[in-house]
């Protein structure tokens, strides 16, 4: 018994769908394919006949010349086609129901919401710190965009902080780290993150300092590249002096567009490019970052956060009220923050718990609403697919290497939680796995699976948009990289021969392929 040749349509996208073609499969001699037979034998959710078309829309292209079908649809059916401005990443999936924009449009609220200390005569806006960063989820991701580091002390307008641990020196600390129960061991302290702001009548955790220094590379053309190395440290502490062992590594906030989809693909999907041994002897060898579901409380897949430490939108967006703002949801219920033991006068101050509100100071459904909002941001169409230069930039970055990490596509699964994700054509540019990056981007401080010189390889889709949304072109998890050229540069470790490919590109080509990321 044989298939034969003949024709499908796959969705993908809100141009409607896109023909693939079936090639001609023979069944096993009991006439019953099994999982194992065809491609993509770990997409469970799929029918062979969906594996056979996702495996070929999924190719890397044959022909530089043209763009590729439905590439410009960044975020599949719900991509945002409109003309891009400073609000391109505030857009809700072009896909989601009128009830759920209602929804969307309530979390959008919730999310830029300045929350205040206790007590206060807005009691439903109760709650903030007593220790923070920031007083709303909107003032780190400005426009749900990029981050920056400060440009001057004066510099408020920010979104960046100083995650902070210390090494294990119990054997009951080994071993949580070794189960995962701990992602890593927080100062003793100030805690796991360095919080520089704090509700009146209490004093801040002190302030960071970046000291930048300049270092040049001398690409194969002549042109000369300053890149700025930075160096971390805090001043003016506010709770006595912090463990001499401490571990300090920045974080800029990331965009938020496309979150949803990102926990929609099928993790067999992200499995299928890990390589932890190099076994192909290609020198990439990314492995996927384990960590603990609060959800279910057994291991999951780190998608989120620069080194993956968050398995789902809605984990990630309960520790960032956590850490971030001291709001406790029902997710992470510690009125208190990041307020450790040894601040007493963080503990002693009031709490926005209200009884009549419920447990938490952000009770139910806020965190919903929110992880909500958080997962259905749109991605912004691309600009210029068309485009010769943009085609020639697209080739050299797969032909030096950058999509061994940065993988352009993939299908999400049938079976993800909410439709609009279901089944959905993406192209995040991102293997989602940790990858050594040598030691010039290495912050030394290990979280759960992820050393102190791995990253999670972040998706590129919208990085053309930075500047257009935040205003700015500051790149990597720090924001030192003040262009996408001194972004790929920076690339060291496992990256070390496609940024040594760039370096040795002439003029043309290596502007060809900087047109080629701003057209993501």
């Amino acid at each position: 018994m044989a298939i034969n040749v003949h024709t499908k349509w796959l969705g993908a996208g809100a141009f409607g769908t896109c023909l693939i073609v079936l090639m001609a499969l023979s069944v096993s001699a009991s006439g019953v394919y099994s999982n194992e037979d065809g491609p993509l034998p770990h997409r469970t959710d799929l029918t062979l006949e969906d594996r056979i078309r996702v495996a070929a829309v999924l190719e890397p292209p044959d022909d530089y010349t043209v763009a590729q079908s439905f590439e410009a649809m960044s975020g599949g059916a719900g991509t945002f086609t409109g003309t891009p401005d400073g609000n391109a990443f505030s857009r809700f999936l072009q896909n989601i129901t009128f009830e759920q924009q209602s929804d969307f449009h309530v979390g959008d609220s919730l999310f830029t919401k300045l929350w205040v200390s206790s007590p206060s005569s807005t009691q439903a806006s109760d709650g903030l710190g007593p220790l923070f960063n920031a007083r709303s989820c909107q003032s780190c991701h400005l426009k749900d965009g990029r981050g920056h580091p400060p440009v001057d002390m004066n510099d408020s307008a920010i979104s960046m902080f100083l995650r902070l641990s210390v090494p294990p020196r119990t054997e009951a600390e080994f071993a949580a780290l070794e189960s995962r129960a701990m992602l890593r061991i927080p100062e003793p302290t100030y805690g796991g993150q360095f919080q520089d702001l704090a509700v009146p009548g209490l004093q801040a955790e002190g302030r960071m300092v970046i000291e930048y220094t300049e270092e040049e590379v001398v690409l194969a053309d002549g042109e000369v590249v300053s890149l700025r190395r930075p160096t971390y440290s805090v001043a003016d502490l506010g709770f006595g002096p912090m463990d001499p062992d401490v571990m300090l590594s920045p974080r800029v906030a990331p965009p938020m567009i496309g979150l949803g989809l990102i926990e929609a693909i099928h993790p067999g999907d992200i499995f299928a490019h890990a390589d932890p041994d190099d076994a192909d002897g290609d020198g990439i060898s990314g492995r996927p970052s384990w960590v603990m579901s609060d959800a279910t409380g057994e291991l999951a897949l780190g998608l989120f956060g620069w080194k993956g430490s968050n398995p789902t939108v809605r984990q990630q967006s309960a520790g960032a009220f956590l850490g971030d703002i001291g709001i406790s949801t029902p997710d992470a219920a510690n009125p208190y923050g990041d307020c450790t033991e040894n601040q007493d006068a963080c503990l002693a101050m009031t709490s926005g718990v209200q009884e009549r509100l419920g447990d938490t100071e952000a009770p139910d459904p806020v965190l919903d609403l929110v992880t909500f909002y958080a997962s259905n941001l749109a991605v912004p169409m691309r600009r210029d697919v068309e485009d010769p230069i943009v085609l020639r930039g697209k080739q050299l970055f797969h032909g030096v290497g950058c999509a061994s990490c940065h993988t352009p596509s993939y299908v999400t699964s049938r079976n993800a939680a909410t439709e609009a994700h279901q089944f959905q054509l993406i192209w995040p540019y991102s293997d989602f796995l940790l990858h050594d990056m040598g030691e010039g981007l290495a912050d030394n401080r290990p979280v759960g699976d992820a050393s102190g010189t791995e990253w999670k390889t972040p998706p590129l889709w919208g990085i053309g948009l930075t500047e257009t949304v935040n205003g700015h072109t500051q790149f990597l998890h720090d924001g030192r990289a003040r262009s996408l050229l001194e972004a790929v540069l920076w690339h060291g470790g496992e990256a070390q021969n496609a940024r040594d490919a760039v370096v040795a590109m002439q003029t043309e080509d290596r502007d060809a392929l900087i047109r080629f990321l701003e057209s993501l």
